[in-house]
């Protein structure tokens, strides 16, 4: 999309106050797809010692979310989405891949991968999620 790139999703990004308090971050952005990353740190952590689940779905609604605006435009909104989780995540770094696996008029389809990269940058794969992407109408 035409004004639309890593930079400014950044930009987008951090003008999310909850965003900002768990140090999210944009790695990719554009053609269907973006990938946010959040470092673990233990303020992020459930009582077990792993990344709280709450952290996994903000990670996950908002990297379907960015992926959808690469082809809906920049204003949208979450219809819905649904988190499956697999492993606890525990490691350096969340990181959210998501991709867009359909865009039609009224809404985007979009899948997301969250895995938890250990200090060696080895990835497992820790959460799955799908959700739809509105665009906004006021």
């Amino acid at each position: 999309m035409t004004g639309l790139d890593l930079q400014m999703a950044q930009k987008v990004l951090d003008s999310q106050p909850f965003s900002r308090l768990v140090g999210a971050r944009i790695s990719a952005f554009g053609d269907g797809a973006a990938t946010l990353q959040v470092d673990i740190r233990p303020e992020l952590h459930q009582q077990n010692g792993f990344v709280h689940g709450g952290v996994l779905s903000y990670a996950a609604d908002n990297s379907i979310t960015f992926a959808a605006g690469t082809t809906l435009g920049p204003a949208v909104l979450t219809g819905g989405f649904s988190i499956q989780y697999i492993r606890p995540a525990t490691g350096r770094t969340l990181i959210a891949r998501a991709v867009v696996v359909h865009t039609g008029r009224r809404q985007a389809v979009v899948r997301c991968d969250l895995f938890a990269a250990a200090d060696d940058g080895t990835e497992t794969l820790c959460a799955v999620a799908q959700g739809t992407v509105l665009p906004a109408r006021s």
